[in-house]
C-alpha cells in the first residue's frame, strides 16, 4: 500500500512536470532570457557573442561563433582539461577582439552551469600558464644570446597565471583543482598546440568574469573592456535561477522555465534555434494552445524545403505525451499538402568547408559537400547519399556510418575502406573532402584516422611510411586531433567515435598497411 502511494506521488509529480515543461513555456522562457542576453551584449558591443553548445545557441538570434565547454569537465571531483575540446578559436578570437562573451544556461537551480563555474576558469588558467612558460623560455633564450636583461622579463612575471574561480566554489575544491594545473599545462604543451601563435595573439592574460540575472551593474559605471589588465571572458548565464514562475497577460498565462534551452531533444520537437529565431514573433504570439501545431507545421515545411534542395532532411517523429492533448500532438504530425513557400522563414545549413592546412584534406557537412565544386573527390560518411554529378564515379565513396550511440563498431568497420580511398586519391594529388551529416563528429574522426595513418607528425603526406615505423599512442593521436581542430573550429568528436579511431590505428602499421597494396 505504501509503495503504491509512493508510485502515485511519483506519477503525479511527473504529470505536473510535463504540464509545466510545455513547448510554449520553453520557447517563451528562452525569448524572455534572450532580452537579458541582448542587454548585456550591448554593454560591450565590441566583444563577440559566443554560444556554448548546445544550450547557449538558443539564447540569441545571432552569434559570432560557438564553443564547446562541457559541464562534466567541471563537476566536483571530476575536473578535467580535455585536449580534444581545446576551443583554440575562442582564445584567438578573444585575443583579436579584446575579449568575448560566452552564453550558456542551466536548469539545475544554480546561477551558473559547471561549464562556467569551473570548466572555463580551468581552461583560461591552463592557457595562461602555458603562455607564461612560453614567454619565460623565449626570454631565457634572449638572455643567452644577448647576455643583457630583457625588457619583457618584468612583463612575463606580471602575466597572471593564477586560478580565478567564482566565490561560491569552496577553498577546498579550489585547492584540489590547483594541484592538477601543472599536469594539465604539460598536457597542453605536449598536445602540439602552437602556443607561440597564441602568445602573440593575446596581449593580456585571459580571465573569466561572471554575469547572471542577479548581477548588479551600474549602467553609468560600465568599464571599457580595454581598461582591464586582462582579456575578459565574460561568462553570461542567460536564465534566472528562480524556479517556475507563472506569468499572465490579457491573452494567456505561461510558466517560466530556467535553462529551458537545455536538453533540446526532450522538448524542441525538431525545432532548431535558427528556425525558431527566424520565426520568433509568429511562435511567441501563437500562445500555448496552438504552439505545438504551429511548430509542427514549421518544422515540416522546413524539412520539405531542405529536402527539395538535396539537403539532409529526415522525417521528424514526436512521441505523443500521456496527457489530454496527445491527440493534438499526433494530428500536428499529419501535414500532407503543405504550402511550403508560404508562412515561414527557412533555416540555412552550414555550407563551410574547412581545409586542414596544406594536407589537401577538407572536412564539412553533407550539404557543403553537395554544393562545393572545389574538390576532386568526396568521402561521404553520412547516412544519406548526395548528388555529385560533377565528379567521376570513382571519385565518390559513400560509407554510411552510425554514431557510436547506435552502433559501437560502425565507424571502426568503415575506417579501412575510408583510409584506402583517401590514400589512392591523395597519392595522386587530389583534394579530398570528408563529410557527414553535420561535419562535426564522424567526418572529423575519419579525417583523424587518415591523418594518423597517411601523414607524418608535421602534417606531410608520406603514404603511411611514418605510421608503419611507429606504434601510435594516445598522445600521438591527441596531437593530430589538436592539429585538425585548429582548422575545423566546429569539430566536436564524441568519445565513443574517438575510441573507435584509436582502436583502428593502434593495431599497428604492418597490419593496417597490409590492407593497402602498393
Amino acid at each position: 500500500m505504501e509503495e503504491e502511494a509512493r508510485l502515485s506521488i511519483y506519477r503525479a509529480a511527473r504529470t505536473i512536470k510535463r504540464r509545466e515543461n510545455t513547448l510554449y513555456n520553453a520557447l517563451r522562457s528562452i525569448y524572455d532570457d534572450s532580452i537579458f542576453v541582448g542587454e548585456i551584449a550591448q554593454l560591450w558591443p565590441e566583444l563577440p557573442l559566443v554560444a556554448n553548445l548546445r544550450c547557449g545557441l538558443w539564447y540569441s538570434p545571432k552569434f559570432h561563433s560557438t564553443c564547446y565547454f562541457k559541464s562534466t569537465d567541471g563537476h566536483t571531483g571530476n575536473w578535467s582539461f580535455n585536449t580534444s575540446r581545446l576551443n583554440l578559436h575562442v582564445a584567438h578570437l578573444a585575443g583579436q577582439k579584446g575579449g568575448c562573451i560566452v552564453v550558456d544556461s542551466t536548469r539545475k537551480g544554480k546561477r551558473f552551469p559547471d561549464s562556467m563555474s569551473k570548466t572555463i576558469p580551468i581552461w583560461t588558467c591552463v592557457f595562461n600558464r602555458a603562455i607564461a612558460n612560453h614567454k619565460r623560455r623565449m626570454q631565457d633564450n634572449v638572455k643567452l644570446i644577448n647576455e643583457e636583461p630583457n625588457m619583457c622579463d618584468e612583463h612575463s612575471r606580471e602575466w597572471d597565471s593564477s586560478l580565478h574561480l567564482p566565490l561560491w566554489v569552496s577553498k577546498t575544491e579550489k585547492a584540489s583543482i590547483e594541484t592538477r594545473l601543472e599536469e594539465w599545462t604539460k598536457d597542453l604543451e605536449l598536445s602540439g598546440v602552437d602556443i607561440a601563435s597564441l602568445s602573440s595573439s593575446l596581449k593580456k592574460p585571459l580571465r573569466p568574469l561572471w554575469i547572471s540575472q542577479k548581477t548588479v551593474i551600474w549602467l553609468n559605471e560600465v568599464p571599457d573592456h580595454d581598461s582591464w589588465d586582462f582579456t575578459p571572458i565574460i561568462l553570461l548565464s542567460a536564465s534566472s535561477s528562480t524556479g517556475l514562475i507563472q506569468h499572465r497577460s490579457s491573452e494567456f498565462s505561461w510558466n517560466y522555465i530556467p535553462g529551458a534551452g537545455d536538453d533540446e531533444e526532450s522538448w524542441a520537437r525538431g525545432l532548431s534555434p535558427e528556425l525558431f529565431w527566424n520565426n520568433v514573433y509568429d511562435v511567441i504570439n501563437s500562445g500555448p494552445d496552438v504552439c505545438n501545431q504551429k511548430v509542427a507545421n514549421m518544422v515540416e515545411k522546413d524539412r520539405v524545403y531542405r529536402a527539395q534542395r538535396g539537403q539532409n532532411a529526415p522525417q521528424i517523429t514526436v512521441k505523443p505525451q500521456k496527457s489530454t492533448d496527445s491527440s493534438c500532438v499526433e494530428s500536428a504530425l499529419s501535414l500532407d499538402g503543405l504550402d511550403v513557400k508560404n508562412g515561414i522563414r527557412f533555416s540555412e545549413a552550414d555550407n563551410t568547408v574547412y581545409w586542414l592546412g596544406t594536407t589537401n584534406i577538407a572536412v564539412g557537412s553533407a550539404l557543403a559537400a553537395a554544393n562545393t565544386t572545389s574538390v576532386d573527390c568526396i568521402l561521404n560518411c553520412g547516412q544519406n547519399s548526395i548528388s555529385v554529378d560533377h565528379l567521376k564515379p570513382k571519385a565518390y565513396l559513400h560509407l554510411p556510418t552510425l554514431n557510436s550511440k547506435f552502433d559501437r563498431f560502425s565507424l571502426r568497420n568503415n575506417l579501412a575502406p575510408a583510409v584506402n580511398f583517401a590514400k589512392l586519391n591523395l597519392s595522386n594529388g587530389n583534394g579530398l573532402l570528408v563529410c557527414c551529416h553535420d561535419g562535426e563528429d564522424i567526418s572529423v574522426c575519419v579525417c583523424l584516422a587518415v591523418l594518423t595513418a597517411l601523414f607524418d607528425e608535421g602534417g606531410t603526406f608520406d603514404d603511411g611510411k611514418s605510421f608503419s615505423e611507429m606504434h601510435i599512442t594516445k598522445l600521438d593521436m591527441r596531437r593530430r586531433l589538436v592539429f585538425l581542430c585548429e582548422f575545423a573550429t566546429k569539430a566536436r568528436p564524441s568519445r565513443g567515435n574517438l575510441k573507435q579511431v584509436f582502436s583502428f590505428v593502434s593495431e599497428g602499421g604492418d597490419s593496417l598497411l597490409s590492407i593497402y597494396p602498393e
